[in-house]
């Protein structure tokens, strides 16, 4: 099949799903759930060849995590599958409504986008995720893997069509976009087909998206995450926040890739906080400040507070109030997810007011910042923009609304 070919069986799937009731996407969740782990000897086995194959292309530690499948990932994709299925369904959802004084009724109803483009790098649970929020959701997904990850991808939607037909649905409604560059700007190029694009990934993929797409784009983003120690921190509450943030899986979006020291604590905190970040592995990248207290930390060089690592290093300064750790995130934040440690009520407030991003936290890691920590099951993505989604994308994330206006008669005097 050509792009065009499976964009328009996913257009006629779409309207098959846009009518669903919950109870028949909840049997497809499961169906499909059942079906991914009935095959996932063969997504281990695909999975392995993609990263052997990313392995001898040089590929970094970090985008190989990203890439690489084990059977706890392969649960944790099940998992998520019959976790939508528990979940509330948005569609039909009366968002808000209202009678006139001539009796006409009006109604804001969730309904389906249609058929949505996804286009990421790397890391094939997002496959499954998509797929499944695409479905319960009520739409179709097109997706447009990275070639790194091309065998899993295959083996993940090969599965998660089988559950489709195994409940009688159109299996179009979950199809993967193979093909060079020129596919790729065909489905940015397919207004009309597809309605809305979602890129997912590294800076360079999301801004070649949403300024080469003719469709609709929802824009997630990347995350340069801020950890702002405060001076009334409870430090060992920081030093575990910190941690947490940077090392628990380092080569995600909310993972913490700058630290920042209130002065008044830095000759107690930071020796403690540099020393934990050493024992775990963590390079830390700092201004003459921070260097000044080891001299393990590396300088920082010009663009060091701007980057993802998504690798075990991180940056670090040390700022002389809440004024300054604002003005530092403001310059450098890429929107995500920012934290702020202290007992200091005042000095919370002013940071969740003047902080802009997408997730501001008070005395917990960023690595909450993420659709099923929130309760939304699977998400398609973490949106950085201010229109129509911000945060994790969940199921309501994933629609649209319509007016629905109900008479009896009524006409325009």
């Amino acid at each position: 099949m050509t792009f065009i070919d499976q964009a328009r069986a996913a257009k006629r799937a779409c309207v098959q799903l846009a009518t669903l009731n919950r109870a028949a996407k909840d049997a497809a969740l499961r169906s499909m759930a059942d079906a991914l782990a009935d095959a996932e000897s063969s997504v281990l086995e695909a999975n392995l060849r993609d990263v052997d194959a990313a392995r001898a292309a040089g590929t970094s530690d970090a985008l190989i995590d990203r890439l690489r499948l084990n059977p706890q990932r392969v649960d944790g994709m099940v998992g998520g599958l019959r976790d939508l299925a528990r979940l509330p369904d948005p569609v039909g959802d009366v968002i808000r409504g209202w009678t006139n004084a001539n009796g006409v009724q009006v109604r804001q109803v969730r309904v389906p986008f249609g058929v949505v483009g996804i286009i990421y790098e790397a890391r094939p649970n997002v496959t499954a995720d998509a797929g499944g929020i695409c479905v319960k959701s009520g739409n179709a997904a097109l997706l447009r893997g990275s070639s790194s990850a091309l065998e899993s991808n295959r083996a993940i939607v090969s599965a998660l069509r089988d559950g489709l037909t195994a409940v009688d649905l159109p299996a179009d409604a979950v199809q993967l976009i193979e093909g060079g560059r020129e596919v790729t700007d065909e489905l940015m190029g397919a207004r009309g087909l597809v309605d809305v694009l979602i890129p997912r990934g590294g800076a360079g993929l999301i801004n070649a998206v949403v300024e080469g797409s003719k469709v609709p784009v929802i824009e997630t983003g990347t995350g340069n995450c801020h950890i702002f120690v405060d001076a009334s921190a409870d430090q060992d509450m920081a030093l575990n926040i910190l941690v947490n943030a940077k090392v628990q899986r380092p080569s995600v979006c909310n993972a913490a890739e700058t630290l920042l020291v209130h002065a008044a604590i830095a000759d107690e905190f930071l020796p403690k906080a540099l020393a934990a970040l050493a024992e775990q592995g963590v390079t830390v990248h700092g201004t003459e400040a921070v260097r000044a207290y080891s001299d393990q930390v590396l300088k920082a060089g010009p663009n060091e507070f701007d980057d993802e690592y998504l690798s075990l290093d991180i940056a670090a300064d040390v700022v002389h109030s809440v004024g300054d750790a604002i003005d530092h995130i403001r310059s450098h934040s890429t929107g995500h997810s920012e934290t702020i440690v202290t007992n200091d009520r005042a000095a919370a407030n002013r940071f969740v007011g003047e902080v802009d991003a997408a997730a501001v936290l008070v005395n917990a890691s960023s690595r909450f910042v993420d659709g099923g920590e929130f309760g939304f099951g699977a998400e398609i993505g973490i949106s950085t923009q201010k229109l129509h989604a911000r945060g994790p994308m969940g199921l309501a994330e994933m629609t649209s609304s319509k007016y629905v206006i109900t008479g009896e008669g009524q006409i325009r005097p």
